[in-house]
């Protein structure tokens, strides 16, 4: 358990810095305008949306009258790797999103196999922007979703990692689409996402291969059922698009449930299937994540 001090220090720290700004500034910035739960959560790629998944919602608890923003923690434990992202994200009137996140997958063992050397750490950063285009999640028409494109730029630590497994390129940016859309007659919301992407397992492993540089239109989908005001279940699919011939790389699959501690505190748990990473398969394991908001 010593690997995870680090991360977890790191989104402790997170938490309890936007926990201060939510206490501290909230009157300026009319926090707190937002339905409990309905930002949804922080992805593993800094953006706001699910725990794999991106959504069209913004970032923070903050509506169309100000200022918000949400600082998160996740760690992803699977047999063979330990999968670290932290980062902040600042929503902007409920209409435009700004996320910065950092990636880590610890190598542990299979670094030797590899060659990296045991506990070998990959790393990258994702700066990204969300624009929100049209609709509500939350009101208006009860069929007319919350649409918003978003864009992701990633920049790889390990360029001779990424160039040894035939990746094209240490740096990419992905695109999407996202419609968003919460029934609250039903308790359920459901989301569509559409990436153009050629990252190799999200960017750690590159971009594209020598044979192909070009973008591939992937899924990110997510439906979830709110059992309270401050509690969630639900599960996403992400589909993943397979560059390297020697790092096969599978689909992704969670069931989660999220639980809001506070208006600016939420947990989020979840099993997660990430299939095949670098050569190691079955990597099926546990998440959690800490968000503060405000």
């Amino acid at each position: 358990m010593n690997r995870l001090i680090d991360p977890v220090r790191i989104a402790c720290i997170l938490v309890l810095s936007a926990s201060t700004l939510a206490t501290s500034h909230a009157q300026d910035l009319r926090n707190g305008g937002k339905l409990l739960l309905t930002n949804g959560v922080s992805t593993i790629e800094g953006s706001g949306g699910g725990g794999l998944a991106t959504w069209s919602t913004i970032a923070g608890n903050a509506t169309q009258e100000g200022i918000g923003a949400q600082a998160h923690g996740t760690v992803i434990e699977l047999p063979d790797y330990n999968w670290t992202s932290y980062g902040i994200a600042l929503g902007f009137f409920d209409r435009v999103e700004l996320s910065y996140a950092r990636q880590n997958l610890d190598t542990i063992d299979i670094g030797t196999a590899l060659g990296l050397g045991r506990g070998y750490t990959l790393n990258q950063d994702i700066f990204g922007a969300k624009v929100r285009l049209a609709g509500d999640a939350v009101y208006g028409d009860s069929m007319m979703p919350q649409i918003a494109v978003g864009v992701q730029h990633k920049r790889s630590s390990d360029d001779a990692v990424v160039a040894a497994v035939g990746g094209a390129s240490p740096n990419g940016t992905d695109f999407y689409v996202s419609a968003t859309k919460l029934f609250l007659s039903h308790s359920v919301l459901a989301n569509a996402t559409v990436r153009f992407t050629k990252a190799n397992q999200t960017g750690l492993l590159g971009f594209g291969s020598a044979t192909d540089t070009s973008h591939k239109p992937q899924f990110e989908g997510s439906i979830a059922y709110q059992l309270s005001r401050r509690f969630v279940v639900g599960g996403e699919y992400r589909t993943k698009p397979d560059n390297l011939a020697i790092a096969r790389e599978d689909d992704w699959v969670d069931l989660f449930a999220a639980y809001a501690l506070t208006r600016n505190v939420t947990v989020t748990a979840a099993y997660v299937d990430l299939g095949s990473i670098a050569t190691a398969d079955k990597q099926r394991g546990a998440l959690l994540s800490l968000q503060a908001a405000f």
